[in-house]
């Protein structure tokens, strides 16, 4: 505790006025933005298609036409596959993640209720009316494929295939299905 009193001591007005300036410095640092300012920095990072709903529900239609049209295209550079078709289902329809503010206080507890409670409230976009903030959009998830080719008829082609499928989706091994292509007549 000696070296503790021998610094104060040595301790002249301009080191105090640094020390203090630099404490200061670190609370405005550390202090949280306001929720607007969130919002507005949030609005720079969002995806361009999830603003609105409808813009939602066209992002995910053409998401899931591009997953198909990849894999189709794929496919058909495979060797003995020839010409193929695709057709892929999906589990859901995706999810948007809306942001909200959490606000939870530990006070005296509520009969039938935890040792707290909490308080949500959704974060809504100023700029484009009473629209909700969605901060993250979750994908579909793949539930099955259907390969209609022209090579599934054969053994080996039908296995790779297979094996290219599985690599690409997390998909169970019953909810894959490969068929040959009827012949044009």
């Amino acid at each position: 505790m000696k070296w503790f009193a021998d610094f104060l001591k040595k301790m002249d007005k301009t080191k105090w006025m640094v020390l203090g300036l630099s404490g200061i410095l670190l609370l405005v640092v550390a202090l949280p933005a306001d929720q607007a300012e969130r919002a507005q920095e949030g609005t720079f990072l969002q995806d361009p298609g999830t603003e609105t709903s409808t813009q939602q529900e066209q992002f995910i239609k053409t998401y899931k036409k591009q997953l198909a049209d990849e894999l189709e295209k794929s496919l058909a550079c495979m060797d003995g596959v020839g010409k193929v078709r695709v057709m892929i289902t999906f589990r859901d329809s995706g999810e948007a993640v809306v942001e909200k503010d959490v606000i939870r206080s530990s006070g005296a507890q509520l009969e039938g209720q935890g040792s707290g409670q909490y308080q949500e409230s959704t974060v809504y976009q100023e700029e484009n009316g009473r629209e909700p903030y969605v901060s993250q959009q979750k994908l579909p998830a793949v539930e099955g494929v259907l390969v209609i080719a022209q090579g599934g008829g054969d053994s080996a082609v039908k296995q790779e295939i297979f094996e290219a499928v599985l690599a690409l989706f997390p998909v169970e091994v019953h909810k894959i299905k490969i068929v040959r292509m009827q012949e044009a007549s």
